[in-house]
């Protein structure tokens, strides 16, 4: 019992620490016009059909973007047609190669075809505002590579609360968006719903191509330029961002839940200790709570946490019950990180990939087991890989 109290207080020290960066952490974006060289906008579909237009409509709207270039990657629906029908470019990507994740091999495709200097990428589920494009642009003086961490819509309490949950296990492993200085290479992590660089730049990194058989290709592909010494921003824009990643609260402990321990992008050591901090320092606390028995280090932690449920506000465009409720989702949260640790999921959009990349198994089921009542399951809308 005592060496647990001790690892606890050590684990307590570690996410306070990571916690206080939060009081010195970058400002927001805020809108800016596109200055100087314009923008190509590239956004990888598969079965995008139903999410992809608002999206588009406001990117070809964007003062300064020069093209908005859709990647249809083996599409069964509309989506190319849609994509064609609002004005963007459609780029039909090759067949995928072996060795590779869809996702990689379609946004390499997209920067070749690019013209702008500047290339932004999107997921199909995000939301950009107005000024979006130029803020990035004129963020990419500082940085190489910057990443935005959007403002998220959750529908529904349940959802919200788990959604809440998970993105706190990010807050207590990594600190806050908007780091006041770069961490080291191997603890980088980027959002690749939204990502800016220069095309110039990444074509000769050939960057995707460095991260082609990673599902978590965004954190992979910040680590792997971090480390060859390019400066990697991860910026809050959640007043010019919002993305809706999931339909229900099943979708997102699926989805989001198979992603979140970043597996494939970090070692053994790094991934038992960022597991035992969000057990010792959210999980236990709430489980002690529920047995009548919280030590007063677990009612600190509990504090702690509340505090953070407050900080997490303007990460939502709603925020209501659901993330004051969060905390109490904390064990639930940290047993699918456990799970998806020890088991990782390497499926995505009908495809199943093997340990070096490339479509094994042709087409499959979603990653939540296949079909449910006998109907094809719905692609979801996770776009945190």
């Amino acid at each position: 019992m005592r060496a647990l109290t001790v690892a606890q207080g050590v684990a307590a020290a570690v996410v306070a620490a990571r916690l206080a960066r939060g009081r010195r952490r970058l400002p927001a974006l805020r809108p800016r016009p596109v200055a100087g060289e314009p923008v190509s906008v590239v956004i990888p579909a598969r079965d995008e059909e139903a999410r992809i237009g608002p999206c588009l409509r406001a990117a070809l709207a964007a003062p300064g973007v020069r093209e908005v270039i859709v990647v249809d990657d083996g599409s069964r629906d509309g989506t190319a047609r849609l994509a064609a029908s609002l004005g963007a470019t459609v780029v039909t990507a090759d067949p995928l190669p072996p060795g590779w994740v869809g996702k990689q091999w379609a946004l390499r495709q997209g920067v070749a075809a690019a013209r702008a200097g500047v290339v932004v990428t999107l997921d199909a589920d995000v939301r950009p505002a107005p000024g979006l494009f130029g803020a990035l642009a004129a963020a990419l003086d500082r940085y190489d590579l910057v990443s935005a961490g959007p403002r998220f819509v959750c529908d529904g309490a349940l959802e919200q609360a788990l959604h809440a949950s998970m993105l706190a296990t990010l807050v207590y492993r990594f600190g806050p968006v908007g780091p006041p200085s770069p961490p080291p290479p191997h603890r980088a992590i980027a959002n690749g719903q939204c990502m800016a660089f220069r095309r110039s730049r990444m074509t000769e990194a050939d960057g995707f191509a460095l991260v082609r058989d990673r599902m978590t290709d965004d954190v992979a592909l910040a680590r792997r330029l971090a480390a060859q010494g390019w400066s990697v921003g991860f910026l809050d824009a959640g007043g010019l961002l919002e993305v809706d990643m999931h339909d229900s609260a099943g979708e997102l402990w699926r989805e989001w839940g198979r992603s979140l321990p970043l597996a494939d992008v970090t070692g053994p050591g790094w991934q038992a200790a960022d597991l035992a901090v969000i057990w010792l320092t959210a999980a236990l606390p709430v489980l002690r709570l529920a047995a009548g028995r919280p030590t007063g280090l677990d009612l600190a932690l509990l504090g702690l946490r509340v505090s953070l449920t407050a900080a997490l506000r303007g990460s939502y465009r709603r925020p209501g019950v659901g993330l004051l409720l969060s905390p109490l989702l904390d064990p639930a949260t940290a047993f699918r990180l456990t799970q998806a640790t020890v088991r990782p999921v390497r499926s995505w959009r009908g495809r199943t990939y093997g340990d070096g990349g490339g479509d094994i198994d042709g087409e499959v089921g979603d990653v939540s087991g296949g079909t449910s009542g006998g109907r094809p399951a719905r692609p979801a809308r996770n776009a945190a890989r």
